[in-house]
C-alpha cells in the first residue's frame, strides 16, 4: 500500500484553526474536496484522547480509502493500525521509529536541510516533508527553506516530497520546476469556509502548475 500513496495534497490538522464543528467533519470536507492524505496532530490531549480522536478519524479516512498518518506518536499510530507515521528532528530517530513500525507502515520525516534529508532517507523513510517553505503561525519558529535549498534536495534524495509550511493559493506557483510530489496544508484548508471547495481548489492549481512545467519542458 505504501508504495501507492498519493501525496498531492496532504492536510495536516490544527483544531484550532478548523471551521467545521468537529475534526472529523472537517477531515471528511477536505477528502470530498480530494485530499489525499490526512495527518493527525495533537500536542495538546492526553494519550487517551489523542487515542479516541485518532479511532475516530481514522473510521473517515478509512471510509474514503485515504490513508491516515499520525503526527510523533508511534504508540498511537500502531493502535489504531494507522498507515503510518510522521516525525520530527526532535523526535524518535527515523531509523528507531522504522524499527517499531516495520517495513510496510509509511514513515515520514521533516526535513529543512540537504544533510536531514539524506539521512531520512537512509534511515528508511518512504518521503520528506520540507520546509517551512514560508513563515507561517502554526510553526513561528520554523527555520525556512530556500527553493535553491529545495531543489538540491529533489536532486540528491530519490523520495516523495511535500512541502509544507505557509502553502496556499497564493504560493503553489512557486513550486513550479521544483519537481516536488505534493503539497502539505493546514489553514490553507482547514481555515476556510468552505472545506471541501478550498481542497479543490489547491488541487487544480497543483495539476495546472504541474502541466505547465510539463508542457514548457517539451519546447
Amino acid at each position: 500500500m505504501k508504495n501507492k500513496v498519493d501525496y498531492t495534497l496532504y492536510l495536516c490538522t490544527d483544531r484550532s484553526l478548523m471551521t467545521a464543528d468537529t475534526l472529523e467533519s472537517a477531515v471528511e470536507q477536505s477528502i470530498t474536496g480530494g485530499c489525499t492524505l490526512v495527518q493527525l496532530r495533537e500536542k495538546d490531549c492526553s494519550s487517551l484522547e489523542f487515542y479516541q480522536l485518532a479511532c475516530r478519524v481514522k473510521q473517515v479516512t478509512d471510509a474514503h480509502g485515504v490513508p491516515l498518518i499520525i503526527n510523533d506518536r508511534v504508540d498511537i499510530a500502531l493502535a489504531v493500525d494507522a498507515a503510518g507515521v510522521h516525525v520530527g528532528q526532535s523526535d524518535l530517530p527515523a531509523a528507531v521509529v522504522r524499527r517499531m513500525l516495520g517495513p510496510e507502515k509509511v514513515l515520514g520525516v521533516s526535513a529543512s536541510c540537504l544533510e536531514e534529508a539524506v539521512l531520512a532517507q537512509r534511515d528508511g523513510a518512504d518521503y520528506l516533508g520540507v520546509g517551512a517553505m514560508f513563515a507561517t503561525p502554526t510553526k513561528t519558529d520554523a527555520h525556512l527553506v530556500t527553493m535553491e535549498q529545495l531543489r538540491q534536495i529533489r536532486r540528491t534524495v530519490s523520495l516523495p516530497i511535500v512541502v509544507i509550511g505557509g502553502i496556499n493559493r497564493d504560493t503553489v506557483s512557486c513550486f513550479s520546476k521544483t519537481g516536488i510530489n505534493g503539497l502539505a496544508v493546514v489553514s490553507a484548508v482547514l481555515a476556510q469556509p468552505d472545506i471541501a471547495a478550498a481542497s479543490r481548489e489547491l488541487i487544480q492549481l497543483f495539476q495546472e502548475n504541474e502541466c505547465e512545467t510539463v508542457s514548457r519542458s517539451n519546447f
